[in-house]
C-alpha cells in the first residue's frame, strides 16, 4: 500500500488527511484468515484513534482502502467498528477496493475441472484459502464467511452501507490471483475474448480505465473459418503446455511443502490469538453478527493454476443438455458446503433454484458464468450498495494483480499510476 499512501500524501496535506497503513497483517499473517485479519485491523484503527486523541487531535471522517485480500479484511473490520460504536462518531466517506476477490476465488468451472481446482485445491491451503474457496463454516452460522460478509442483516453490510461512496477497480485481463468476475462483483465477463470487443475508455485515462457505464462495444463475429483461429490459439499456448509438463511436478511439490509449513505456522498464530496471547482479547471482538435477527450463522494462497482454463457458463434454459448441466451445477453447489435456511439442511434444492433463475437471465452476447449459488447471492446483496465499478486494462505486464496499484516502483507497473490518479481525482471524497 506504499504507493497508495504516497499518492494520497502528494495530493492532500498532512493537516487535512491522516494516513494509517495497517501493519498487523504483514507478510504471512495474511494466511490466518479474514476474521483474525479484520480483528487485527480493527484494533489497529482503534489504537490509532486513541493515540491521536491523547495528542490533542480529533479524527472527524474515515475512509478505508483495501487491496486484494485486504478488501475482505477491511469489510470485516468495518463490521466490527460499526458494532463497537466507533463509526457513530465518524463521518464515513470512502470505501475503495482494488483487485479484491469479493466473491472468493472459486473459479467458474464444472465437472472434473471444478473437482480438481475448486474442491481438491481448496483443501491444500490454510484458513484464508479455505475461506476464499468458500468451503469454510464461519463460527456457528454453518455458512462460508464470504456469504456472512454479504448478508444484508449482518453488521458487515450495515457498517459498509454507512460509507458515502463505494468504489472498486478490477483488472479485466491477466489477474491470476483475483479474476475480473470476483473483483468486479459480476456474473458475466465481457473480456474473455478481447478480439470480439472494442474497449471504451474514460476520457483522460485512455488505454487503462474503462467507462463503467459502457465498458465495451461488441463486435460482429468474424466471417473467417474458425478452425485456423483455433489452431493458432493452440499453437500460441504450446510453450505454456510444454512448461506445464516440466515445471508443474516440481512446482506442485514445492507448493504443497510451502502450504504445509504456512498452515502449521498459521495454526500456531490462530491458537495464540484465540487464547489471548497475541496481544488482542478476541472476546472483545466476537460481537453479535446480525443486526435484525440472530440466525444460523478465505482461503489465502490462491495459486491460480486454473488460470489456464477458459471459464465455463450456465447453459441457456432451453438447452438440450439441461439435465447434464443441472447435475454438474449441483456438484458446483456442493463444492462450497453451505446450506439454505429453508431447505432443512439440504441446500441442493435451493441452490438449483438459484442456478435455474440465473440460466433464464443469461444472454447470448454475455453468458452467465458458472458460479456457485453463494456467489450469485453475494452479487445480489453487494450490488444494493451501488458500487462505482471501474474495469482496468493493464497492458505492460503479464500478471496485472501487482501492477494495478504499483506494488513495486518499476516501469512496467507505470499504468498503475493512472489508476491511482483516477481514484484521487475522480473518486476520493475528502
Amino acid at each position: 500500500m506504499a504507493s497508495v499512501a504516497k499518492s494520497l500524501r502528494a495530493k492532500h496535506p498532512r493537516e487535512k488527511l491522516y494516513i494509517l497503513v495497517a501493519k498487523r497483517n504483514s507478510g504471512s499473517f495474511t494466511y490466518d484468515g479474514i476474521e483474525l485479519g479484520g480483528e487485527r485491523v480493527c484494533v489497529e484503527i482503534e489504537d490509532e484513534l486513541q493515540q491521536i486523541e491523547r495528542r490533542g487531535g480529533k479524527i472527524k471522517k474515515l475512509s478505508l482502502v483495501g487491496y486484494s485480500l485486504g478488501g475482505l479484511v477491511a469489510r470485516y473490520a468495518i463490521g466490527l467498528l460499526h458494532a463497537r460504536g466507533i463509526l457513530d462518531t465518524l463521518e464515513c466517506k470512502n470505501f475503495t477496493a482494488i483487485a479484491s476477490p469479493f466473491l472468493g476465488v472459486r473459479s467458474p468451472l464444472r465437472g472434473w475441472a471444478n473437482n480438481t481446482f475448486n474442491v481438491l485445491g481448496a483443501r491444500t491451503l490454510c484458513m484464508s484459502g479455505r475461506q476464499l474457496f468458500g468451503i469454510d463454516k464461519f463460527r456457528d452460522t454453518g455458512k462460508p464467511i464470504i456469504t456472512v460478509l454479504s448478508d444484508p442483516n449482518s453488521i458487515f453490510m450495515t457498517g459498509l452501507a454507512r460509507f458515502q461512496r463505494h468504489t472498486l477497480y478490477a483488472n479485466i485481463v491477466n489477474d491470476r490471483s483475483a479474476p475480473y468476475f470476483t473483483t468486479a462483483i459480476a456474473k458475466t465477463d465481457p473480456f474473455t475474448d478481447l478480439t470480439r470487443i472494442k474497449a471504451n475508455f474514460v476520457p483522460g485515462y485512455e488505454d487503462v480505465i474503462l467507462d463503467p457505464l459502457n465498458p465495451v462495444t461488441h463486435l460482429p463475429p468474424p466471417q473467417d473459418d474458425p478452425e485456423p483461429v483455433s489452431l493458432q490459439k493452440w499453437a500460441s499456448n504450446l510453450p505454456f503446455y510444454l512448461a506445464l509438463t516440466v515445471f508443474v511436478p516440481v512446482g506442485v511439490v514445492a507448493f504443497l511443502l510451502n502450504s504445509a509449513i504456512q498452515t502449521v505456522r498459521s495454526s500456531r498464530r490462530v491458537k495464540q490469538h484465540e487464547s489471548g496471547l497475541a496481544g488482542i482479547n478476541p472476546e472483545s471482538y466476537r460481537v453479535n453478527l446480525w443486526i435484525n435477527e440472530i440466525r444460523e450463522a478465505v482461503e489465502d494462497a490462491y495459486e491460480n493454476i486454473n488460470n489456464a482454463h477458459e471459464p465455463e457458463y450456465l447453459a441457456a434454459s432451453s438447452s438440450a443438455s439441461d439435465d447434464d448441466d443441472t447435475a454438474a451445477e449441483g456438484d458446483a453447489a456442493l463444492a462450497y458446503g453451505g446450506h439454505s435456511d429453508d431447505d432443512d439442511g439440504d441446500h441442493r434444492p435451493a441452490s438449483q433454484g438459484i442456478l435455474a433463475l440465473e440460466r433464464k437471465m443469461s444472454r447470448a452476447e454475455e453468458p452467465t458464468l458458472a458460479l456457485a449459488p453463494y456467489q450469485f447471492e453475494a452479487i445480489r446483496a453487494l450490488d444494493t450498495l451501488k458500487w462505482r465499478k471501474y474495469p482496468v486494462w493493464i497492458h505492460k505486464v503479464s500478471h496485472s494483480h501487482a501492477a494495478i496499484l504499483v506494488r513495486k516502483e518499476k516501469d512496467s507497473f507505470s499504468e498503475g499510476y493512472i489508476v491511482l490518479r483516477h481514484w484521487l481525482d475522480e473518486e476520493f471524497l475528502l
